[in-house]
């Protein structure tokens, strides 16, 4: 925080495997994945930390991180003038020869991070989300209520219940009375009873709290040893737990649009269809809010370019493109290349993709470096689709990356 405020130290768990994005995280961690064009997952949260003034960041990595440190070490450079740093924390077995059992266990294992800073509180974030949040006044309302933790959540339909860890409030609205983990039939709200609130999979500690929830949860044998499975619930039976009402929260520059606008792009069809929430004409989430942007790598790449009558209509054309076809609702990384008589419906296309001559991709997300031949299809032929590519089940298509295309 800025000199004057509370000392916060942000925690960033970007160790995910993602194995139900396959095969977009065939090659890296899930939080490196390319998002909305020139993002990365991770970019989310870590403008969200730094636009809250959190400036002492450190993202935990350990599966396939190569690509996700390389990105934040490139882009990520903070002030050092004023000591402040984003930087990534491979796994290191300081507690012993084996690798993070799970999130609460990579804390556990970074515990010098919070030593050598000796922050009042710790932000402990997720990497993988997409939303915009302003976590000062989740951060007011902690220091406020005096709770060991305080989680942010959101509201979902109960029967969305089992793919989230679900909280449930005091009668004042604000103490966590029980914390369930991907529960198939929860209580529903006082208030709303078919909605339930979700973890966000965002914590606020009072560092003395996290410290010793951690060590006790170190020395219980059946633990998983998780922050949703773990930890709240541990600190939810000590009376030690609150909620936070993502509801609540403003960031500036927002449309009541995309106010509380909250994906979980954890699947296919998740992350698919929150590509398909930017392009609209009143987007659900706003890429273009100049008063609390999302950072990123900037190319050093000509602008996007349309020629031999190209055309794209309710897309997002990042710059180095090159469309020389028609592409409709669709998302273009930088680099793509769409030749002439080619058709691109629906679709993600990540990093120097080209699309050939007459090819035809329809709902499809394409991982970087794919290169459809001339003439060939993709989501056409629905049968040949399931043969040769990975199919979710809402009938997205997705290539890895280089990805051979018959």
């Amino acid at each position: 925080m800025r000199r004057g405020g509370p000392s916060v130290l942000g925690v960033v768990l970007a160790g995910g495997e993602g194995k139900r994005l396959m095969p977009l995280t065939a090659d890296r961690a899930k939080p490196a994945v390319t998002f909305g064009g020139t993002y990365r997952l991770v970019d989310f949260v870590l403008s969200n930390l730094v636009n809250g003034d959190i400036l002492r960041i450190c993202v935990l990595t350990q599966y396939k991180s190569h690509s996700l440190d390389r990105h934040v070490t490139t882009t990520w450079r903070m002030s050092n003038l004023l000591g402040n740093y984003v930087t990534p924390v491979p796994a290191q077995q300081r507690l012993g020869p084996h690798w993070y059992l799970g999130s609460a266990d990579a804390i556990l294992q970074s515990l010098n991070l919070v030593y050598d800073e000796q922050p009042e509180y710790v932000a402990v974030f997720g990497a993988d989300h997409v939303y915009r949040m302003d976590p000062r006044q989740m951060l007011a309302q902690h220091i406020e209520s005096g709770a060991g933790v305080t989680v942010a959540g959101i509201r979902v339909p109960r029967t969305e219940s089992s793919a989230f860890g679900v909280i449930t409030p005091g009668s004042d609205g604000q103490t966590v009375e029980r914390f369930l983990e991907k529960p198939t039939a929860p209580p529903g709200l006082a208030d709303d009873p078919d909605s339930v609130f979700a973890s966000m999979g965002n914590y606020i500690f009072t560092t003395k709290a996290l410290i010793e929830a951690l060590r006790r949860d170190a020395e219980e044998e059946s633990s998983v040893h998780d922050m949703g499975g773990s930890i709240l619930p541990q600190l939810t039976d000590r009376g030690e737990a609150a909620l936070y009402d993502f509801s609540a929260n403003h960031v500036p520059g927002e449309t009541t649009r995309d106010q509380g606008y909250w994906r979980d792009v954890g699947t296919l069809d998740a992350y698919y269809e929150a590509h398909m929430d930017l392009i609209a004409e009143r987007p659900a989430f706003n890429l273009y809010n100049r008063d609390w942007p999302i950072y990123t790598h900037s190319y050093q790449l000509s602008p996007a370019r349309f020629n031999a009558g190209g055309i794209a209509s309710e897309s997002i054309i990042s710059a180095g493109c090159l469309v020389r076809g028609q592409v409709t609702r669709s998302v273009l990384s930088p680099g793509v290349v769409v030749d002439p008589g080619a058709v691109v419906q629906g679709s993600v296309l990540h990093d120097n993709v080209h699309i050939g001559r007459g090819a035809v991709v329809r709902g499809a997300v394409l991982d970087k470096n794919v290169d459809v031949p001339p003439g060939a299809t993709i989501g056409v032929n629905p049968e040949r689709d399931a043969e040769l590519y990975t199919v979710s089940r809402g009938g997205v298509i997705a290539l890895g990356k280089g990805q051979l295309v018959t």
